[in-house]
C-alpha cells in the first residue's frame, strides 16, 4: 500500500479525514440534543401540579402544545395525520411556537444564547419533530456546539449548555428538510456544512445559480422592513476620463474651433481643453458626450467646427439583445444629440465616416464593419440615406470626401485605393448613386495597408502605406472611351513616391501653412514635408508612449498626438513632446486609493503599475511590472503598497522611490486580492489556490514573515474584508462561500457563522454577505458583479457589474431589488470600484476598454454619522 501512486491515492485520506469531521459534527448535535432532553425533563419533574388539571402546559422556556399537527420541514409546512403523542415532554409536541422566549433559560441564568450555528441542519435525533413555523424573532438562539473543545464540553453547566430546547429544536433540521446541498462548503472539506433553514428575523436567504447562500441578520436589525429601500441622496458625476483609444482605432483626434480637443474612449467621448504649458500640472478641464452606448470607433468634425459626428460599435444589453450600431450627430457646446443616423442600417460597428467640405457639411459619408463594408452617404439635415454599396470584402481605414468636389469620395484599407463617383443626394437610395473606380499602381510596388490619405490644395491626394511611402495621386483627365458605369469620370494615378518612414504611416496631417505632416509606427517620428515631399524638419516621438496614431494641429505651432500606447502629446516639432494625457493599454484589474490622499494606483494586464494624482489629472509615476498585474492595496501608512500578480508573486514597492522592498511568491496561482488589516500589522493575500495567506508586517510595511495561512475554502479567493480590530476577515470565494476566519487566534476558520453577525468591517469589498445582498439583480448567474466598495463614511455602496455599469445603492443594502442610481460609459465590463479616502470621488476601472473614470461623489451630508451593521434601522434611517 505504500508504495501505491496512483491518481487517487492522495483523495482517499482526506476523503476518510472530512468524514471523521462530519461525523464528530453529528456527535456533538446529538450531545447538545440530549442534554436539552434532558433539561427539558428536570424541569417537568420540578413543575408543581397544575391548579386547573391541566396536564399539557409547556414548562417556562418551551412552546406550548397546539393541536394542529404541522411539520415544518426547510421552508416548506407539511400537514400530518394526528396521532395519539406518545411518552415525552408535552413541550415538544407538533404545533405552531408559542411567545417568543424571554431571552432567559429556565431557572433565571441569563443564557449564552445568541449565536447559531453554521452546521444548522446536521441530523438531528430519530424522531424528533420540530414545532412549526418558527416564531418571527427569537432572542435566545443556542449555543454552536462547535464553538467549545471536546476537553471543555465537560466542564459546561447543563443548563449553560442546553440554553433553550425549544429554540435548539426550531434549529435541528430532519433528514428530509437536508435534500439540497449548501455550495458554501467544499464537499466534506474544512468547514463542510448543509443548508441552514430561512428563518425569519434570523437569516435570509438568496441563491445564486440555484444555490442557496444564508446569511445572518445583525442583532440590532429588528425587521427587514424597516431598512432603507430607496436611492441614495448621493449621485455621480464624471469627473475626469483617464486615457485615449489610440491602441486599435483611427480618426480618433480632431482640434475644435473652441479650441477643445476631441478624442474618445470606451463610450465617452472627450471634448478636453489643455491647461498652462505643454505637459504641464493642472490637466486643463475636460467635458464628455456620453450619449453613447456601446465602444465609440470614430469620429468626424463639421466644416463649422461645432457639430461632430461620433460612430459606435455593436454591442449586446444585459438582456444579450444585440444593441445596433448607430451614428450621432452632436453639438459640442451643448454636448446635446442632434440627429441620430442609420440605426438599423450598419452591422457590426461603424469603422469610418466623414463629413462633406465642398457644400458646407451638408452630407455625411458612413462605412460599417460589415464582411462587405457597406459605404452609404446620408443627408445631415434629414437624416436619410441617399446612396449606398458594397465598398470591399477587405478592410476600410479611412474614408473622406474631395474639399472642392463632393461627388469624389475615396476609401483606403488593406491593400486598396477606391475612388468612388456619387451622382448627387437626389435619386432614390440605391447601388447605381456612386461608382467605383480602382486605384491602379502599376510600377510601385502595391502595399499591404494603406492606413491614411490627405487632399492637398491643388486637387491630389497623398496616401501612407505600410511600407512606409508616401504616394502622390495625381487626377488624369477623363477616358472617353471606357465610360463605365455612371458615364466618364477623372481617375487618379500614382505621379510620385517619397520613402518616408521605417515600417507602416498611420497618420497624415494636412496643415494651414500647405505642409504636411506624417507620423511613422515603427520608427515613430513625425516628419514635416513641404512641397515635393522635401523633409522639412522633424522630431522623434519616446519609446514609451509608443508610435504616431493621430495628428491634429493646435494653435500656433502647437502639435495633438494620438500614440498607439494611448497616450496624449502636446508640443511642437522644435521643442518636443509630452504627455498631457495618458492610460493603460490593456485589460485593467487591480485599483486601490490612497489611505490620506487623492491619488490612486492601478495595474492590469498591461504589465504597467501606475500611480494617478486625482487632483492634477496626472500620471503621477508608472512603472514596469514584468508580470500582470492583478490586485493592489496600500499600507495604512501610505508608505509602501502591495501588488499581486498573476504568477502568484506578489510584490512590496516603496511609493516614494518606487523600489522594490519586498518580492516573495505564494504557489503558482494567480493572485486575486491583497489587503493590509486596519492596523498594518498584518496583510491577507487571496489566491486562486483557495488559500488565504497571512503576513506579519512590520511597521514601515517594508518587512513581513509568514503568520499562517486560512484553509477552507473550495474555490479560488475572489474578495476578503478586514475586522475594524484587525482580528478578524472575511472572505468570499468563487463558488459563493461567505467564510470568517480568526486571523488573531491562529487563522482559524470560524465555523458557526451565526457568531459573525455582528462583527464590523474596515472596508466592504465582498460581494457577498447581508449588507449587500440588494445588490445581485433577478436572476443573475453569480459573475455579474465584478467589484463592490463601501464609502468610508457607510452610508453607500458602489458596485461595478458585467454590463458596463457603476451602481450606486443605500448602505446597508439588505433589500432584494434594491434601486440604484446607474451610471453609464464604460464600453466593457467594469472590474473594480473604489472610494477615494474622502468619499469625494469614486475610481472605476473598465476591462477591456483599459479606461479609468473618475467620479465626483455629489450629494453627500456631511453630518450624518457612520452607518455601522450594528445600528439599528432607525438610526440607519436618520438622513
Amino acid at each position: 500500500m505504500d508504495g501505491a501512486a496512483g491518481p487517487g491515492a492522495g483523495a482517499a485520506p482526506e476523503a476518510l479525514r472530512a468524514l471523521s469531521r462530519r461525523l464528530q459534527a453529528q456527535e456533538e448535535e446529538m450531545e447538545l440534543v440530549k442534554a436539552a432532553l434532558a433539561e427539558a425533563l428536570r424541569l417537568l419533574r420540578m413543575r408543581p401540579p397544575d391548579r386547573d388539571g391541566d396536564s399539557s402546559a409547556a414548562p417556562p422556556g418551551l412552546p406550548p402544545p397546539c393541536s394542529p399537527a404541522l411539520v415544518s420541514r426547510g421552508t416548506q409546512t407539511e400537514p400530518q395525520e394526528d396521532s395519539t403523542p406518545g411518552p415525552g415532554p408535552p413541550g415538544l409536541s407538533n404545533g405552531p411556537p408559542g411567545p417568543r422566549a424571554g431571552g432567559e433559560v429556565p431557572g433565571g441564568a441569563p443564557s449564552e444564547g445568541g449565536r447559531g450555528s453554521s452546521r444548522a441542519g446536521s441530523p438531528g435525533p430519530p424522531g424528533v419533530l420540530r414545532p412549526g413555523p418558527p416564531p418571527a424573532r427569537v432572542d435566545t438562539p443556542r449555543r454552536n456546539s462547535s464553538s467549545s473543545s471536546p476537553s471543555e464540553r465537560p466542564r459546561q453547566k447543563l443548563s449553560r449548555k442546553a440554553a433553550s430546547s425549544a429554540n435548539l429544536l426550531l434549529r435541528l433540521g430532519s433528514t428530509e428538510s437536508r435534500g439540497g446541498k449548501d455550495p458554501l462548503s467544499s464537499p466534506g472539506g474544512p468547514g463542510s456544512r448543509r443548508s441552514n433553514y430561512n428563518l425569519e428575523g434570523i437569516s435570509v436567504k438568496m441563491f445564486l445559480r440555484g444555490r442557496p447562500i444564508t446569511m445572518y441578520i445583525p442583532s440590532g436589525i429588528r425587521s427587514l422592513e424597516e431598512l432603507p429601500s430607496g436611492l441614495p441622496l448621493e449621485t455621480l458625476s464624471l469627473d475626469w476620463v483617464y486615457g485615449y483609444r489610440g491602441r486599435d482605432s483611427r480618426s480618433n483626434l480632431f482640434v475644435l474651433r473652441s479650441g477643445e480637443v476631441v478624442y474618445f474612449i470606451a463610450c465617452v467621448v472627450v471634448l478636453y481643453r489643455p491647461g498652462g504649458g505643454p505637459g504641464g500640472p493642472g490637466g486643463g478641464g475636460q467635458r464628455h458626450y456620453r450619449g453613447h452606448t456601446d465602444c465609440v470607433r470614430c469620429l468626424a468634425v463639421h466644416p463649422d467646427g461645432i457639430r461632430v459626428a461620433s460612430g459606435q460599435t455593436a454591442g449586446v444589453d444585459k438582456d444579450g439583445k444585440p444593441l445596433q450600431p448607430v451614428v450621432h450627430i452632436w453639438d459640442s457646446e451643448t454636448l446635446l444629440k442632434l440627429q441620430e443616423i442609420g440605426l438599423g442600417a450598419f452591422e457590426r460597428g461603424v469603422g469610418a465616416l466623414a463629413f462633406s467640405i465642398a457644400d458646407q457639411g451638408a452630407f455625411l459619408c458612413v462605412v460599417d464593419d460589415s464582411n462587405e463594408h457597406m459605404l452609404s452617404v446620408w443627408d445631415c439635415g434629414r437624416g436619410t440615406k441617399l446612396a449606398e454599396i458594397k465598398s470591399t470584402n477587405d478592410s476600410v481605414l479611412a474614408v473622406g470626401f474631395n474639399p472642392r468636389d463632393s461627388s469624389c469620395i475615396v476609401t483606403s484599407g488593406k491593400s486598396h485605393v477606391h475612388f468612388w463617383n456619387w451622382n448627387g443626394g437626389t435619386g432614390a437610395p440605391g447601388n447605381g448613386a456612386l461608382a467605383r473606380k480602382q486605384g491602379v499602381f502599376g510600377k510601385y510596388k502595391k502595399p499591404k495597408f494603406i492606413p491614411c490619405f490627405v487632399f492637398l490644395p491643388d486637387g491630389d491626394i497623398l496616401t501612407g502605406d505600410s511600407e512606409g511611402n508616401i504616394l502622390t495621386w495625381g487626377r488624369s483627365l477623363p477616358d472617353s472611351r471606357t465610360p463605365g458605369r455612371g458615364g466618364a469620370k477623372e481617375t487618379y494615378g500614382i505621379v510620385a513616391q517619397a520613402h518616408a518612414h521605417e515600417g507602416s504611416i498611420f497618420a497624415l496631417c494636412l496643415r494651414r501653412d500647405g505642409t504636411v505632416l506624417s507620423g511613422g509606427g515603427r520608427d515613430r517620428r513625425l516628419v514635416q514635408w513641404g512641397p515635393g515631399l522635401v523633409a522639412l524638419q522633424e522630431a522623434e516621438i519616446p519609446e514609451h508612449f509608443g508610435a504616431v496614431r493621430a495628428i491634429a494641429e493646435g494653435p500656433g505651432s502647437e502639435l495633438l498626438v494620438g500614440t498607439t500606447k494611448n497616450a496624449l502629446l502636446r508640443g511642437d516639432l522644435a521643442q518636443g513632446f509630452s504627455a498631457v494625457i495618458q492610460g493603460h493599454t490593456d485589460e485593467l484589474w487591480g485599483l486601490c486609493t490612497h489611505p490620506t490622499q487623492n491619488c490612486f494606483l492601478t495595474c492590469g494586464h498591461d504589465r504597467q503599475l501606475c500611480l494617478w494624482d486625482g487632483e492634477g489629472h496626472a500620471l503621477a509615476w508608472s512603472l514596469d511590472l514584468k508580470e500582470t498585474g492583478l490586485c493592489a492595496d496600500f499600507h495604512p501608512s501610505g508608505a509602501v503598497v502591495a501588488v499581486g500578480l498573476n504568477t502568484g508573486r506578489w510584490l512590496v514597492l516603496d511609493t516614494g522611490t518606487r523600489e522594490i522592498v519586498s518580492d516573495v511568491t505564494d504557489g503558482n496561482e494567480q493572485l486575486s486580492v491583497v489587503r493590509y488589516s486596519p492596523d498594518g500589522l498584518y496583510l491577507a493575500i487571496g489566491s486562486h489556490d483557495n488559500t488565504i495567506y497571512i503576513y506579519s508586517v512590520s511597521s514601515d510595511g517594508a518587512k513581513s514573515s509568514r503568520f499562517g495561512r486560512c484553509v477552507g475554502h473550495s474555490s479560488f479567493i475572489t474578495h476578503l474584508d478586514w475586522s475594524k480590530d484587525g482580528n478578524f476577515i472575511m472572505s468570499n470565494s468563487g463558488d459563493y462561500e461567505i467564510l470568517y476566519w480568526d486571523v488573531a487566534g491562529g487563522c482559524k476558520l470560524l465555523r458557526n457563522r451565526y457568531e459573525s453577525r455582528d462583527r464590523e468591517w474596515a472596508t466592504y469589498t465582498c460581494v457577498l454577505g447581508f449588507h449587500v445582498y440588494g445588490v445581485w439583480p433577478d436572476g443573475s448567474d453569480g459573475t455579474d458583479i465584478n467589484s463592490l466598495c463601501r464609502s468610508h463614511n457607510e452610508r453607500v455602496v458602489a458596485v461595478a457589474d458585467d454590463f458596463c455599469k457603476v451602481h450606486l445603492f443605500q448602505y446597508p443594502c439588505a433589500r432584494a431589488k434594491a434601486p440604484s442610481r446607474v451610471f453609464a460609459g464604460h464600453g466593457s465590463h467594469v472590474t473594480s470600484v473604489r472610494f477615494t479616502h474622502d468619499d469625494a470621488y469614486l475610481v472605476s476601472l473598465g476591462g477591456k476598454d483599459a479606461s479609468i473614470f473618475q467620479w465626483r461623489v455629489l450629494g453627500a451630508g456631511t453630518a450624518t454619522p457612520s452607518r455601522t451593521p450594528s445600528l439599528s434601522p432607525a438610526s440607519s434611517l436618520d438622513v
